[in-house]
């Protein structure tokens, strides 16, 4: 249930930074200020139980609501934990409005009938950066703090931003607050500013690619009720897919979005608002997927069951794209409508490959597709030669490692999407050594953050992102690791090769 919230003004005022401050450029470039930047550390090296976390006001489920609105006014609160035998509740203004329409007169009726049980909670050992992101995640302003199984309080979306003066919180509530398409960009375009900071002030790149994905989410979402009516909206589900949906793209690179309808829903202009969605998301500063694995292409905007019908395609047919598509989707995520339209499709996948080993082997193959001799990356430390060029950095070291992990994650239905919380499932049904999946936890980290800081180098001098690293551009202690890392790629790569006997394909 979504609870009101401060306007973006107010959210302002009470973390103290000025309006001009959380504005943008029409690049989306702005420089983040000093006190912008000590807010971001802050966050990220804060507690749950640093900031003011307001002691609980409880009160039993069988108080009437105008008891409990006369209490809340006479203690300053908008707000009450309710208790209701082993249950706990919350009852906020939003309750109120919605005790106020029940037939019912107030005096007459109970907490218990109107509050919202079992609300959302952290731990006081949590980071703060934890609990918002289960803000933005969730859409709520408030969660209950515990201390083990102990409620211990409430921590509300202006405490914490008192705390930090949150400007990543700010571009959230710009963009679940946007009005209109301008507004809406207004907020996306602050997000490079936002990763330029965290990046510089040496936040984990982990906690900024969660970070950003759940604002890129927010941004999608709000455009999604912008722009399509609400029928369309509960008979689909808007889905984000390939690096947005593993929460591991950061600079804008491109989209890859679609739409997954009901069967038997029929909406008429269903094709001016896919549309429209994927030409705000470009103006937006989302470029277009090369690849046109969009919501505005048709194959990527079906009713479920046609849809099943282009996975059996991908799987099962002689079209050499169907396996890239299916790549692709498997990285699937829902952001707006009906989400078990989603989990019907990937389960439908997992249906299609009941009895297909030979399958699985042929998808893992293609971590060789951008092989190359390797030997290149051996002289890295001394940049003689070849070895001074311009690499691809996905192709070389991230497709690899992320398609390899996918192919199992596949083949032992593994539903997590991260790479590291893939390797991490992977570990715990016993299905990779857990040494071997840290040593790609820790590659895939530095490969995504080596990426990041040369697409910020590349976007400081007028370029467009992308996935070449200039190897001259980097220090002793990056070239080391860089060959570090691809090391661990190779010898995964070569793990794969046996386990999947890849040289008699």
């Amino acid at each position: 249930m979504r609870q009101p919230g401060p306007t973006v003004t107010e959210a302002q005022e009470v973390a103290g930074v000025a309006p001009h401050e959380v504005g943008s450029s029409e690049s989306g470039w702005a420089e983040p200020t000093s006190r912008e930047r000590r807010e971001f550390v802050s966050l990220m090296a804060s507690r749950v139980g640093d900031a003011h976390v307001r002691k609980p006001f409880f009160v039993e489920g069988d108080m009437d609501i105008v008891t409990l609105c006369r209490e809340l006014s006479r203690r300053g609160l908008s707000d009450a934990l309710v208790r209701d035998g082993e249950r706990l509740g919350i009852f906020t203004t939003t309750n109120l409005r919605e005790a106020l329409l029940r037939p019912e007169p107030p005096a007459k009726l109970a907490v218990r009938e109107v509050a919202t049980f079992e609300p959302w909670s952290v731990s006081v050992d949590d980071e703060l950066y934890d609990a918002m992101i289960l803000m933005l995640r969730h859409r709520i302003h408030r969660v209950v703090v515990r201390q083990g199984d102990a409620v211990v309080g409430v921590l509300s979306q202006l405490d914490l931003m008192a705390f930090v003066a949150s400007h990543s919180h700010l571009i959230a509530l710009q963009a679940a607050q946007a009005t209109n398409l301008g507004e809406l960009k207004a907020a996306a375009r602050q997000i490079n500013s936002l990763i330029k900071v965290l990046h510089e002030d040496g936040v984990r790149v982990e906690v900024i690619t969660g970070l950003v994905g759940e604002l890129n989410r927010q941004v999608f979402l709000r455009l999604w009720e912008l722009l399509a009516p609400e029928p369309l909206r509960v008979n689909s589900c808007l889905i984000v897919m390939g690096s947005e949906g593993r929460g591991e793209q950061i600079i804008k690179t491109d989209q890859d979005n679609a739409l997954l309808l009901r069967d038997g829903f029929v909406f008429e202009g269903l094709e001016a608002v896919t549309e429209a969605f994927t030409a705000a998301l470009i103006d937006f500063g989302y470029p277009p997927c090369p690849g046109g694995i969009m919501l505005s292409r048709p194959l990527w905007r079906q009713p479920l069951s046609a849809f099943r019908d282009s996975l059996r395609q991908w799987i099962h047919g002689a079209d050499l794209q169907g396996p890239l598509n299916l790549a692709i989707f498997l990285d699937a995520a829902a952001v707006a409508g009906d989400a078990a339209l989603l989990e019907e499709a990937l389960d439908h996948v997992d249906h299609l490959l009941s009895d297909s080993d030979a399958f699985y082997a042929r998808f893992a193959s293609a971590v060789d597709q951008f092989g190359g001799d390797g030997s290149w990356w051996w002289r890295l430390p001394g940049l003689r030669g070849r070895a001074a060029a311009e690499i691809d950095l996905k192709k070389l070291g991230i497709f690899p490692l992320v398609h390899g992990v996918r192919a199992l994650a596949l083949q032992y239905r593994v539903r997590a999407l991260g790479t590291a919380a893939r390797l991490r499932a992977l570990v715990a049904a016993g299905r990779i050594d857990e040494a071997l999946a840290r040593d790609l936890i820790d590659a895939i980290h530095f490969l995504i953050g080596l990426k990041l800081a040369s697409n910020l180098r590349q976007m400081a001098g007028g370029r467009t992102p992308d996935n070449g690293i200039r190897l001259a551009e980097l220090g002793t202690l990056e070239r080391q690791a860089l060959k570090d890392s691809l090391a661990i790629v190779r010898r995964f790569k070569q793990w794969l090769g046996r386990r999947y006997q890849l040289d008699s394909l």
